[in-house]
């Protein structure tokens, strides 16, 4: 008799054990498996890992499972609680997202200077989420072309962008076509780009490589990807289910620097074992490149918000 009520006690235990977990639906705008989701699908595992009987993410993929521009939205309406995306692809949600490519300081020091508490507020207020932690960073970008250039100048060639070099390519004469990242490979094999924006790493995933004759050198400004949960979603977690998640993340910010700081140099190396060229500026070159990369980029940012582009760039910017 004992046996039979310590049986049903332990399963009486364990269904409200079973009961208190928590499962999160999860979501990435890029392609599973590939440089920009693979930070996510560590941060999945070490929530899966550590969250065991208190919470788990169910991750359900990526662009084969919602377009990339629509999940900003899903996350704000609260399809999907937990989201991996890039503010580039977003901004038709909240502007202010542009200006993560712009910044010039550590995650580390956005955290104590006010940039990241005055980038949260906006996320709360216009996306109805929790920024949670920046996964990519220390990764800059570069323009990738099949005709070469010798200066600043891209009159004449089309351009594949995001919202993140919109502004930039444009303001150097480019015409300009906007694209999920699944449909440039299509793009570049039948002539309806030249080139494309991309951060130094990546370019392999898709198979770019295969129609990609140039990288410009130096790159300008630095990717973002981020975790981003739905708030209505966070606010119901107990404390316990909010602590697996916030140790996740913070593990995934402080390596993101290091890092991309050896995938950038192994992407490198690799693309110029592939065979593509790079067309280095000169010096002076160099700088008017980046100049205009920044003024156009802030330029984008406060035409689309007046009222909170020149707060950000004060917090997230270095003098230019």
């Amino acid at each position: 008799m004992k046996r039979i009520v310590l049986a049903a006690a332990l399963a009486m235990l364990a269904h409200a054990a079973a009961a208190q977990e928590v499962t999160l639906k999860a979501i990435t705008a890029f392609a599973e498996n590939t440089t920009y989701s693979r930070p996510f699908e560590r941060f999945i595992k070490r929530v899966n890992d550590e969250g065991k009987g208190v919470l788990q993410i169910n991750y359900i993929g990526g662009p084969k499972a919602m377009p990339p521009f629509e999940v900003g939205n899903a996350l704000k309406g609260g399809v999907v609680d937990i989201a991996n995306a890039t503010g580039a692809f977003y901004t038709n949600v909240m502007p202010e997202a542009d200006a993560w490519k712009l910044t010039e300081h550590s995650m580390a020091e956005l955290r104590r200077n006010g940039g990241y508490d005055f980038m949260a507020q906006l996320y709360a207020q216009k996306m109805n989420a929790l920024f949670l932690a920046r996964l990519v960073d220390n990764n800059p970008f570069h323009l990738y072309l099949n005709k070469p250039i010798s200066k600043p100048d891209l009159t004449g060639l089309k351009l594949r962008i995001t919202p993140v070099y919109r502004d930039f390519f444009q303001a150097l004469g480019a015409t300009v076509v906007q694209t999920a990242p699944g449909e440039v490979y299509t793009a570049l094999e039948r002539g309806v780009v030249d080139g494309y924006g991309w951060p130094i790493t990546g370019v392999f995933d898709l198979g770019w490589n295969e129609k990609t004759k140039y990288r410009v050198d130096p790159g300008f400004y630095t990717a973002e990807v981020s975790v981003l949960v739905n708030k209505a979603t966070w606010e119901k977690l107990s404390d316990a289910q909010k602590d697996v998640l916030r140790k996740a993340a913070e593990a995934g910010e402080g390596e993101a620097f290091a890092v991309f700081a050896a995938e950038n140099q192994k992407e490198t190396d690799r693309q110029a074992a592939a065979g593509i060229q790079t067309i280095k500026l000169g010096d002076a070159e160099a700088a008017t490149y980046l100049a205009k990369a920044y003024q156009a980029g802030w330029d984008g940012v406060i035409r689309q918000s007046p009222q909170n582009g020149p707060k950000l760039r004060a917090l997230v910017s270095k003098t230019r």
